[in-house]
């Protein structure tokens, strides 16, 4: 059974930087490629970046362009999230998400091309 644990997530200023990470367990990682979303109260979940299973592509959502990468340690069955210069409206909880696909260079962009999800970790930054 696949399991994700996302952890990493926390309380931080305006500019910060923060790193998650999501362990991923019960099937050959390099098979699946991955995702983060982020949701806020009220509202719908959020993509946020995306890497595929070859780790050589990657998608992110404009607006954190340029300040999060998403990258893949396949040793170590494992997504990150590096955030930087967080803003207040990066506040959300982060999910990350995993699907298995016999593509190495795509990347999935939408909730319902995952088919596994952690639990989430919260992100809160102050301005």
């Amino acid at each position: 059974q696949v399991h994700l644990e996302a952890f990493g997530g926390g309380w931080v200023q305006a500019g910060d930087s923060l790193s998650l990470s999501c362990v991923f367990s019960g099937d050959a990682f390099s098979k699946y490629g991955l995702g983060w979303f982020r949701q806020v109260p009220g509202k719908g979940r959020e993509f946020v970046a995306a890497i595929s299973r070859s780790g050589l592509s990657t998608k992110y959502t404009t607006s954190v362009e340029g300040r999060f990468t998403i990258s893949r340690d396949d040793a170590k069955n494992k997504v990150d999230l590096l955030m930087n210069s967080l803003k207040p409206e990066d506040t959300a909880r982060y999910y990350c998400a995993a699907t298995p696909t016999i593509y190495t260079t795509t990347y999935r962009l939408l909730q319902s091309d995952y088919d596994y999800w952690g639990q989430g970790t919260q992100v809160t930054v102050s301005s």
